[in-house]
């Protein structure tokens, strides 16, 4: 990054982020106190709405719409080079999981908990969900990953490329 694109936020105003993904967090559009409540109550009402062919729905609740109202439609890439493994870029879009919900209802009662969708890691190699109590997760080919109990934490793995812990039987966040 320039030293003038740098200068082009207030790097005074401390976030809760780690410098590289607060960096990476507003190079994309983000900034301490974004809300678009407009576009996540949109998403919310889009998801509801929706029915697979087998009858399941997706649940809504406010930890997943606090993370698009805070996150949504932004597209974040890689905090640098990786500290355990390669960093991932995250598009935050609930409606890329839109037909998933099957999907994610099963992992949900995996979890005894509800989960709904936040948006993809690494151009939709991998999908990744919010739960109620506002825990991430990511959900590709080879199983369901752990990413952390808030949306900073997730974001700062994704990011900075921390290895997630994979969810088995007997692992409970």
């Amino acid at each position: 990054m320039s030293a003038s694109a740098s200068a082009s936020y207030d790097r005074s105003s401390a976030t809760r982020f780690p410098v590289s993904v607060d960096t990476a967090l507003r190079t994309a559009g983000w900034q301490p106190g974004r809300w678009d409540i407009k576009q996540a109550e949109f998403w919310a009402d889009a998801l509801r709405d929706h029915a697979t062919p087998g009858g399941h729905v997706h649940t809504v609740f406010p930890a997943a719409v606090e993370a698009w109202a805070e996150f949504g439609g932004l597209t974040f890439g890689p905090a640098g080079p990786g500290r355990q493994i390669a960093p991932a870029s995250v598009r935050i879009d609930p409606l890329t999981g839109l037909h998933l919900a099957r999907t994610f209802a099963d992992l949900g009662r995996a979890l005894d908990t509800s989960v709904c969708p936040l948006g993809i890691e690494s151009d939709g190699r991998s999908h990744l969900a919010i739960d109620a109590g506002g825990r991430v997760y990511a959900i590709d080919h080879t199983g369901d990953w752990y990413l952390g109990p808030t949306i900073t934490e997730a974001l700062t793995a994704l990011l900075t490329g921390l290895q997630p812990e994979r969810l088995t039987v007997t692992t409970t966040p």
